[in-house]
């Protein structure tokens, strides 16, 4: 496996009041000179998750630069769609402002919870967020009609493109409410009202896997390369590429991320983030348990 584990670049328990443990679904963004601001969702006393960022120095990755004091969105009020999770999975940048998508969770009773996509906006950099809405972004419909969650969202030739995960249905498993969801695509001409056809992007490849989320798209000389997060037995990180976005071919590659032996990840891995800096690809990811103990690095070597 050519990606170098390199370990925990960030465990949020016990650095801030407002996160008890976990930082999941990492969404880093160069900011200059080797420096990430790494976006995620931390978790507080209550279990509840709301999306917080650190700093760090890729080239210096164990020395935390910032964290920040509060968080960045608050839950939303009391049975709206985001009252018991704010979980962001994408930063677009577009038009001076940058627009933060996240799933919002919302706890239920036959089922564990709802999940719908939201937006909010910065104007100051990051800084700052506002909801653009107090429902969902992405409503359900006769297309995604039980939850759709983690997007990525590209604006191209003045087309809006978003992969996100789309629940196919709930069963019963081991007695327990299970969802079983893959990656859709959809388009928009203005960002506001979307198509939807039902377009897979990603879809299982077995009955073993129950579970395609997070997708997180590089373009590369003119390819779009696709990392996801798959669970049969554990979670695992895929990949996949495709030459328009819309016809994709998942691939046994060494880009692939497998568990470790031991340690942070010898369990699962899951929702990895890749970029490029000084010619090296890094993968931000978490680990076991969906991230309770923090954010790892891996680089591609």
């Amino acid at each position: 496996m050519p990606w170098k584990k390199l370990g925990i670049v960030f465990d949020p328990r016990n650095k801030t009041d407002w996160i008890k443990n976990y930082s999941w679904v990492p969404i880093p963004e160069h900011i200059g000179n080797g420096l990430f601001r790494v976006y995620f969702s931390g978790r507080t006393k209550e279990n509840l998750s709301v999306p917080g960022a650190i700093t760090i120095d890729i080239q210096n990755p164990f020395d935390l630069l910032d964290l920040t004091k509060k968080p960045l969105l608050e839950l939303g009020n009391l049975g709206s769609f985001d009252d018991s999770g704010v979980i962001p999975s994408w930063i677009l940048n577009h038009d001076g402002r940058k627009y933060m998508f996240y799933s919002g969770w919302m706890q239920g009773k036959r089922i564990p919870f709802h999940s719908s996509i939201g937006l909010a906006i910065s104007d100051d950099d990051g800084k700052s967020f506002s909801k653009v809405s107090s429902a969902p972004y992405l409503p359900l419909n006769d297309i995604d009609p039980y939850f759709t969650a983690s997007c990525c969202v590209f604006v191209e030739g003045g087309k809006w493109r978003m992969w996100y995960t789309s629940n196919t249905r709930w069963e019963i498993i081991n007695n327990e409410a299970t969802p079983k969801y893959h990656i859709k695509y959809a388009e928009s001409d203005d960002g506001i009202s979307w198509e939807r056809l039902g377009v897979i992007a990603i879809d299982f490849n077995s009955d073993e896997e129950i579970a395609i989320t997070r997708p997180w798209i590089i373009k590369e000389d003119g390819i779009y390369k696709m990392w996801f997060t798959y669970r049969g037995l554990s979670n695992k990180i895929g990949y996949a590429e495709s030459p328009d976005g819309l016809l994709w071919e998942r691939m046994k590659s060494e880009n692939e991320l497998d568990v470790s032996d031991t340690g942070c990840d010898s369990e699962m891995v899951s929702y990895g983030a890749v970029v490029e800096y000084s010619n090296k690809k890094y993968m931000f990811y978490n680990g076991n348990n969906y991230g309770e103990t923090g954010i790892a690095l891996a680089v591609f070597e």
